[in-house]
């Protein structure tokens, strides 16, 4: 009788847990998770798809799943429905068509799916016709079944910006291993933007420092940028508040080249070079940091003497640009940052997307030849690298992101929903080319 209980109440309790994992849900909301696309309108707001009233606009909301098995969708969250409504809702090419008419309940199921391999899907949703000119808002989804678990990656919710963040899509970095005790005066690097990699809203950043990037940018369809900037020891985001002490100052600036002050990601000097750059083709980039000269105090008894780093301490930093269709370097600007005693600390390269609504398209970069150089002259080459992502990959709301070896060159990739990702802290190294930068630093401007 016992041994007949026992059964019973383990049969209850896997039947509870089959229960559970095929009941979980998740809720989607679409204004960090959805991308319109055609049309006219551009209407994912922080409430999700609002003022939705032409047809030709469509959308496409991504959840990352962790397994497979069947995924149920109905709407959780939208306004009042008014007129007659029809509304497209496709996964993996299977389309269900959903009839909204005034006083309906838009909560009801839209149908199942068979998901099959796991991985980002993409639900698009299309709007086939609206009696009243306009269909209605939808804030969120509710997505359930067996497909969705524990690992399922989205953007959660709007704490920390994170619709914001999450629509721009994870930012990725290459941290360049560089040798203990060695004064790395300069800092050299090579990238190439591959052919259709070159999406706007893209930040190629060759010569990150601890103190500042510098890079090229696709600012739109018709301009782009090579982009040189400096934080100000002052934390803030708005350049406005920064005291006169702890300003970044502008010692000199190539032809032109734009300088300013940038702020809401930090603050500090900025300066750009609009130039049309193609992609394909390779750029040089040379970084220089060069510390003003440090207080000594009196020398001691055995002879010694220690270097002080006043308040008054300043780093000189200056940005150089080669492109094969100018064929010389070119001076970008040369900013002078207060309270700073250094040499490069912290070289690096990254790749960010700077426009929420571009977050779903892919973009890649290839960096080759990294080198640094002493103030002696002395060039040493950057064969090792690691791999990290920003919050929104660290938190899993994101895992479109990518790292490592392409040939001869590093690489970064980032957005557009790919499913194979990079494990943040990875380590590469590529094979060395022994190609050291031929450059006549007296010619330099």
């Amino acid at each position: 009788m016992r041994y007949q209980l026992f059964l019973f109440l383990i049969l209850i309790s896997l039947t509870k847990l089959a229960f559970a994992q095929g009941d979980k849900s998740i809720l989607l909301p679409l204004a960090g998770n959805a991308y319109a696309s055609g049309g006219a309108e551009k209407t994912v707001t922080e409430n999700g798809i609002e003022n939705w009233k032409d047809n030709k606009t469509s959308y496409k909301a991504y959840v990352r799943l962790a397994k497979t098995g069947t995924l149920t969708l109905k709407i959780k969250e939208a306004s009042k429905i008014v007129g007659d409504n029809l509304i497209s809702f496709g996964i993996n090419k299977r389309v269900k068509i959903l009839k909204l008419a005034q006083g309906d309940d838009y909560t009801k199921a839209l149908g199942e799916w068979e998901i099959t391999d796991t991985g980002y899907v993409a639900i698009e949703i299309k709007g086939l016709s609206a009696s009243s000119g306009q269909f209605p808002n939808i804030t969120s989804l509710q997505l359930g079944g067996t497909a969705i678990n524990d690992k399922t990656s989205y953007v959660k919710n709007n704490e920390g910006n994170f619709f914001y963040w999450g629509r721009r899509g994870p930012s990725v970095h290459l941290n360049y291993e560089i040798p203990k005790d060695v004064e790395a005066e300069w800092f050299y690097n090579e990238i190439t933007v591959p052919t259709g990699e070159d999406v706007v809203g893209s930040d190629y950043m060759a010569n990150g420092f601890a103190e500042g990037y510098f890079g090229i940018q696709v600012n739109s369809a018709t301009e782009r940028r090579i982009l040189f900037s400096v934080w100000s020891p002052f934390t803030t985001d708005d350049p406005k508040s920064i005291p006169e002490s702890d300003k970044i100052k502008l010692l000199k600036k190539g032809t032109d080249v734009y300088t300013g002050e940038f702020g809401n990601e930090g603050s500090g000097g900025q300066s750009y070079l609009k130039y049309n750059w193609k992609a394909g083709n390779t750029y040089k980039f040379l970084l220089h940091a060069k510390p003003g000269t440090p207080s000594l105090k009196p020398e001691k008894a055995d002879g010694t003497v220690d270097v002080v780093y006043t308040q008054d301490s300043t780093t000189t930093y200056t940005a150089y640009f080669f492109a094969p269709e100018l064929n010389q370097w070119k001076l970008i600007a040369s900013f002078k940052r207060p309270k700073t005693q250094t040499y490069i600390k912290r070289p690096h390269s990254f790749l960010e997307n700077f426009i929420p609504e571009m977050g779903d398209k892919k973009r890649k970069v290839l960096f080759g030849n990294q080198w640094i150089c002493d103030s002696k002259g002395n060039w040493t080459e950057l064969d090792k690298a690691s791999f990290t992502i920003d919050n929104t990959g660290r938190v899993n709301y994101r895992k479109d992101y990518a790292g490592g070896l392409d040939g001869k060159n590093f690489f970064l990739q980032n957005c557009g929903f790919f499913n194979n990702f990079t494990p943040a802290k990875s380590v590469f190294t590529k094979p060395k080319t022994n190609n050291k930068p031929i450059i006549d630093f007296r010619k330099l401007n």
